[in-house]
């Protein structure tokens, strides 16, 4: 009995791919749009991530596409719509990079905080052995408040890292029970979240409820010592406003992984902000947390192909229908 065909469109080491084999026909395309579209019609299967765009028109060229095996906890690269209608499995991988993310978060949280980029531009300039003034003096982050704007697990994660270091805690979601171990942490609206925080750190998925969540009158809200973190996608914040209210100094800066679109053109104003820091959206970037996002992905896209319950899936209700 022949074994499905797979469209592999991520790097996979040696040996996970020899694993792979064992119940796969990969097609390894790496992720070139060309090579994987003369892919498609042959595959049941595809194991790809956030750089894929996989739209109406490119599952028309996969009329045998059982699965869609995304590698991240986003998924707004899938028309999940049109998946959906064709029956086609979209899974991910939630969980494991939560804490690399929440990591990440903290750290531009205590960077923010120290002006370490500041502080180490100053140094690397030549300002310290110049002795030149310093830097402005950084805050502390104990007794400052965060709004954690999206509450699951990579929200509550942050929280965790923010308590310990003495920062209150504010949330918005649509789920408000207490979260164990984070009783004192204090649902709130998203409108008094902005007006109270002096730090707003975004953890929500992007979907049509949440694009541009963040515009220009929210921005407004924000008091003018504040700073917004976005470590979860692009396009959850209007980029046009928030050019606007940094420019401006509406707000006190920003700390982006994330933009819209990615990768920034060369001359994206952001790039040249003296109070914004940009990173190129590593969020998931350790060695442990992008092994286990591979091992995950790769175990949905078996797991479908088998005829089994994959373990993350976003439209459970596909398998649910099938025979």
């Amino acid at each position: 009995m022949s074994k499905p065909a797979a469209v592999i469109a991520i790097d996979l080491p040696a040996g996970l791919l020899e694993d792979l084999r064992r119940s796969v026909t990969p097609i390894v395309t790496g992720p070139d749009p060309a090579a994987v579209d003369a892919a498609l019609p042959r595959a049941e299967g595809i194991l790809c991530s956030a750089l894929l765009p996989i739209d109406e028109a490119r599952l028309a060229r996969a009329p045998n596409l059982k699965v869609i095996a995304n590698f991240g906890v986003g998924y707004n690269n899938v028309d999940l719509g049109a998946a959906t209608a064709r029956g086609i499995a979209v899974c991910n991988t939630p969980g494991v990079l939560s804490g690399a993310v929440a990591d990440l978060t903290m750290a531009l949280i205590l960077a923010i905080a120290r002006r370490l980029f500041e502080n180490a531009a100053y140094a690397r300039g030549g300002g310290w052995s110049r002795r030149e003034p310093p830097p402005p003096l950084g805050w502390d982050p104990a007794g400052k408040t965060l709004g954690i704007v999206g509450f699951g697990r990579i929200g509550q994660a942050v929280a965790l890292r923010a308590r310990a270091f003495g920062m209150e805690v504010l949330y918005h979601d649509l789920v408000t029970a207490p979260v164990d171990g984070l009783e004192d942490c204090r649902p709130v609206p998203l409108d008094e979240l902005l007006e109270l925080a002096d730090v707003v750190s975004l953890h929500v998925n992007l979907d049509p409820s949440t694009h541009h969540l963040i515009g220009a009158a929210e921005l407004a809200r924000m008091k003018p010592t504040a700073w917004l973190i976005n470590t979860s996608r692009g396009p959850v914040v209007d980029q046009a406003a928030l050019r606007e209210a940094l420019a401006s100094r509406a707000i006190a800066g920003a700390a982006l992984d994330v933009l819209d679109p990615e990768p920034p053109a060369a001359d994206e104003p952001l790039l040249a902000m003296e109070n914004v820091i940009v990173l190129p959206h590593i969020g998931s970037a350790t060695v442990e947390t992008r092994a286990a996002m591979r091992d995950l992905a790769v175990r949905n896209l078996v797991a479908v192909l088998t005829g089994r319950t994959p373990p993350a899936c976003v439209n459970p209700a596909v398998l649910q229908a099938r025979p």
